[in-house]
């Protein structure tokens, strides 16, 4: 079976976003360690999955060649193929992109299918869903070091998950990687 696993940048009080989808909490100048931690995570993976809203800035963005990323990064992101999850849209405005709408069904094909690793990135509502379902084999947290005292959380509120701690890893630039396991 195929590892799914989840990476997402939250704030040190478990902040995805802020109250109106703000993202200016980032640590944006990466140190060359997590760029490495990153590097290695993302290796063994050949299939993106993605929340709807974020493949609509996600996709394009990559697409353009984001400035300060290195060419190795984003051919890996561009060349990966990729599954939209979305309940609204039925055919992808995107090149080599699938469109699924049903999460749970698309996520266990996926793990059942023969391949590397399965990596999530998506919004609050798409991770929370992930979350929920219990899809996840791994989650890579980036803590990065602010905290905003509200707006979108990683975990949804009306759920109870216990996670096993794998690893913690510090960085130069501040952002603290948690790594963690689900416990089943």
């Amino acid at each position: 079976m195929r590892t799914f696993k989840l990476q997402v940048q939250t704030t040190v009080d478990g902040y995805m976003a802020g109250p109106n989808g703000e993202m200016d909490w980032l640590t944006f100048d990466w140190s060359d360690d997590f760029k490495a931690y990153v590097d290695a995570l993302t290796k063994p993976v050949d299939t993106i999955v993605l929340g709807r809203k974020l493949a609509e800035g996600f996709i394009p963005a990559w697409a353009a060649g984001p400035p300060g990323e290195d060419q190795e990064s984003i051919d890996k992101m561009n060349n990966t193929p990729k599954v939209v999850i979305s309940e609204s849209v039925t055919e992808s405005p995107w090149d080599g992109v699938t469109i699924a709408s049903d999460l749970v069904a698309t996520v266990n094909e996926l793990k059942a299918q023969d391949g590397g690793d399965i990596i999530a990135y998506g919004g609050g509502t798409f991770v929370s869903n992930l979350i929920a379902e219990g899809l996840l084999d791994e989650l890579h947290l980036f803590v990065n070091p602010t905290s905003i005292g509200g707006g979108m959380p990683v975990f949804p509120a009306s759920a109870y998950h216990r996670l096993r701690l794998v690893a913690a890893t510090p960085f130069e630039c501040g952002v603290t990687a948690l790594h963690y396991a689900p416990t089943r």
